[in-house]
Order: C-alpha cells, then structure tokens, then sequence
C-alpha cells in the first residue's frame, strides 16, 4: 500500500513579513520623516534614495528659500529623535530657510543618526514595484506576500528586494510636466533639448553666466515660475542685454498669493514682486499662449502655438520649464492603484486636494485612509501623493507618515487621529491649475 499524503492544514511557524523591513523610496524630508517615526515605533525599514544624497531634489533647488519659516519645516518625530542626540536649532523659528539650510541644518543632521543613516541606500533608484512572484492580475493570498522592489544600481547593474510594506516618498521633481499645453511633450523637443532648463534654475549663482545677456522665456503660472522671473528680474537689471518674457497659457499672469492676510508673508512676497516685475516692464508676459510645438532659431528656440485662438509664436535662447509636476506611475504598473482620474492623486485625497477649490493652506486632515489603496501596504505620501495638484506643503506630509506608519504597526487608533493645522493663504491656484506649485 503506497505512502498517504498528509494534507492536514500546517499552523504557519513564522509570518513571513514580519521578518522583511518596510521599504521607503525616497531619502527627501518625507521620506526621512517616515523613517524617523517608524524609528520610534521600533519598526526596521530601509530606504532607497536614487540619488548620491540625501534630498537630492531638495538641493538641485537649493539656492530657493522656501516660504514656510522653520517651525512647519521640521517633523515632530524626527525633532524629538534629534533633540534626544543633542541637537538643537541655531535658526530661529520663525524665519524661513533656504533649500540647502533645510538640508545643511536639518535633514543631514537626521539622516547622519545612527539608527537612520545605517539603513539608507544611496544610488539605488526603484524600477518597478510588485508582489513576490505575482502580477497585479493575481489575487490570492496577495495580502500576505512580500513586495517585491527592482532596483537599478548607479552602476547599471539590477537587484530586486523585499519588504513588508512600502513607503512611496520619491516625489515628483524629476518629472516636470511638458511644455505643450496639450500634457504631451512638444513635437521637435528632442532638437531644442539643450535649450529648456528643469525649473528653478540657480540664476544669481551658478547658472548666472549662462542667463546673464540673454533672453529667457519662463513657462508656467506658480511658485516656482514666480522664484525663476524675480532673480532673471534681478540678473536684468544687473547685466545689460538680459531679458525676461513670461508664458502662460491664463488670461491673468498672477497665479500667486500677494494677499496682505497670508499667514506666510515670505509667500505673499512672491506676488508681489512678481506684480511689480511686469508693471515696471522688467518682465514681458505673453498671457493665453497655448504651446504645441517647439523649434531651433540657430542660436536659440522657438515656440510656436496659438494665442487666443490665432497663430502665435515666441523666440528666446532660454525656457525655463516651470509648468509644474506629475507622478512617476510608471514603476508601479503592476501594483494596485486606486487614483483620481484627473489629478492622479490617491481616489479618497483627490477631492480635499482639489486645485479648483483648495489652496495650499485649506487641504483638510487626512492620513493612512485616505492614502490607501487596494494594494494593502503601499502608500503613496508626500508631494507625490498630490499627484498633480500644487497645494503640497511638507508639514502635510510629516502628518501623512505619522499616521501611516501607526497603520502598519497595527496602532489604529492613533493611525486614525489625524490633525493638521496649516496657514491661511491667500490663492495657491484657482482655476487652470498648470504650472502652479507650492513651495513650504
């Protein structure tokens, strides 16, 4: 008689998962925030940052002050694991930093903490993300299996790791949004590349020789065009022969706060200054200028489109891209996401996000519920989870970490109790949202 199979259901030894870290994509403020809170909560995680440092995007704009002083910039976890170290603030409060003072006297301190710094991963910029040996098509027992990260090394070479849960902190800086007002990249691009910078370019510093004499043309209707059009107004002024000209694709230049009741006044500066810069002539603005193709002159670029419905076009030898952002969703083809059609921000946050009716400083409280989506233990956080929308302020961030990684310890209660307190503002958009971006 041959041996029987025992198929009598085994008790599981060991839960898999809860041996694996959490894995957080993105070593910025966000990012560092959530492992400073998984820190406390006694949770292992690992973090893969694509770049050679930390807020790697955070420093490309560095020479950039925000317009949030220093009390919304640092994240209560990472404050009292700093504090506890030693640390202490030589700033004061209630002034707003630079880029690289965030990085210089913030972050770099935090990551440089023993218990964060053994777990980042430099140069490691994730691919894709999956379940262990499943497509986003299978569903059994899909809960319980590990994520699966593909990581491509600086070196070219590919690894895959596991996790637990995933913390998808990398932003969205390196993925502005085209110039065509059309969301797809201008026909004839790939011919004017080398004349279309990233935004925020360092102009009165180590940009400045390639701006200075020169006509620059900036495209875009937000914080971050307002920055670029008042140092290009400054280098005008500074260097003969500079020139500014302004391209939206509005009726109205002015996308930005200059509200007299704005809470932040480093952020109602920006309009104001910018309204000064085109009363005065220092900057031109070409208003209701949709772009749908771009072309070389020679020395410079062309964009060609229409203008109120006419044939239009603008020539510069520089553009400065700053029509805003939008997610990296490609390397998540094959986990299950439940996103806004219109902005592409998690389904249940799209609507208290909304750049048609909320402002950066009226986004509603909301944490792990509102982040989820059908992929249990993956979230999208910070600038990021904003998808498109502009409204992004780092404090909000800070509170979305907080509340998911209780999640993921099982603590709901204190995953559950959201709050946020934000700064009243004056208009962050309204309307015709491209462009627009808010800078904490």
């Amino acid at each position: 008689m041959g041996t029987m199979l025992d198929l009598t259901p085994r008790t599981v030894v060991s839960d898999r998962l809860a041996t694996l870290p959490v894995v957080i994509i993105g070593a910025g403020p966000v990012g560092l925030a959530a492992a400073a809170n998984l820190v406390e909560r006694g949770i292992d995680f690992t973090i893969l940052e694509a770049g050679s440092r930390i807020a790697d995007s955070v420093q490309l704009g560095g020479h950039t002050r925000f317009f949030s002083p220093w009390k919304h910039l640092i994240d209560p976890a990472s404050r009292r694991l700093l504090e506890a170290s030693g640390w202490a603030l030589s700033a004061a409060e209630g002034r707003a930093p630079s880029g690289q003072e965030l990085v210089d006297d913030y972050l770099s301190p935090l990551a440089d903490l023993p218990e964060i710094g053994s777990r980042i991963r430099f140069s490691q910029r994730v691919i894709a993300v999956t379940r262990e040996g499943m497509d986003r098509t299978r569903t059994a027992g899909r809960a319980q299996t590990p994520f699966l990260l593909r990581v491509q090394h600086a070196d070219g070479q590919v690894a895959e790791v596991t996790a637990r849960a995933v913390i998808d902190a990398s932003g969205t800086y390196t993925t502005p949004n085209p110039l065509a007002s059309s969301g797809l990249v201008p026909l004839g691009f790939d011919q004017v590349a080398d004349h279309v910078l990233h935004a925020l370019p360092d102009v009165l510093g180590a940009d400045r020789a390639r701006f200075a004499g020169t006509h620059t043309v900036v495209v875009g209707a937000g914080h971050s065009a307002a920055n670029t059009l008042i140092a290009l107004g400054k280098l005008a002024r500074d260097e003969p022969g500079t020139r500014v000209s302004w391209v939206i694709r509005n009726p109205s230049a002015i996308r930005v706060s200059s509200s007299p009741d704005d809470e932040l006044p480093d952020r109602a500066k920006l309009g104001t200054r910018t309204e000064q810069l085109v009363a005065s002539g220092v900057v031109s603005v070409v208003d209701s200028f949709e772009i749908s193709r771009v072309e070389p002159t020679g020395s410079g670029i062309r964009l060609v489109g229409t203008r109120r419905g006419e044939p239009a076009t603008v020539e510069a030898d520089l553009v400065v891209n700053a029509t805003g952002f939008r997610p990296d969703l490609d390397m998540l083809r094959e986990v299950r996401l439940e996103l806004d059609e219109i902005v592409e921000a998690p389904k249940r946050l799209a609507p208290l996000i909304d750049p048609n009716l909320h402002s950066c400083g009226t986004v509603e409280p909301h944490g792990f519920r509102e982040l989820t989506h059908p992929e249990q233990g993956f979230f999208i956080v910070g600038m990021k989870s904003y998808g498109r929308a502009p409204t992004f302020l780092l404090t909000t961030g800070y509170e979305q970490v907080r509340s998911v990684t209780a999640w993921i310890d099982g603590d709901v209660t204190a995953a559950s109790q959201v709050a946020l307190v934000l700064p009243a503002t004056g208009v962050c958009s309204t309307g015709d949202s491209a462009g627009a971006s808010c800078c904490s």
